[in-house]
């Protein structure tokens, strides 16, 4: 039987970065992946044609700007039922 050698994936790999949140890397990649599938133009030069793959290295790279809102949607708390039904 022939020997392969693996593939490297360090391209699809997820950043393993303690101050990043894994699930804001795959939230901001794939917003931005819909972008690139709407007809946006990517940033990298790249010769993949994967809109998921060029929006995992942007990503990666830091090269997509995102905001995160500070103040969460306020919690709506009913007022207690006072006095006589």
């Amino acid at each position: 039987m022939s020997e392969t050698t693996p593939r490297n994936n360090a391209h699809c790999s997820i950043p393993d970065d303690p101050d990043q949140s894994t699930y804001r890397f795959i939230i901001v990649a794939a917003k931005r992946a819909r972008q690139l599938q709407s007809g946006h133009r990517p940033v990298l030069p790249t010769s993949s044609k994967k809109p998921t793959v060029i929006a995992m290295e942007e990503a990666r790279r830091g090269l997509v700007k995102y905001e995160i809102p500070m103040d969460p949607a306020p919690v709506i708390q009913e007022e207690p039922v006072t006095g006589e039904i």
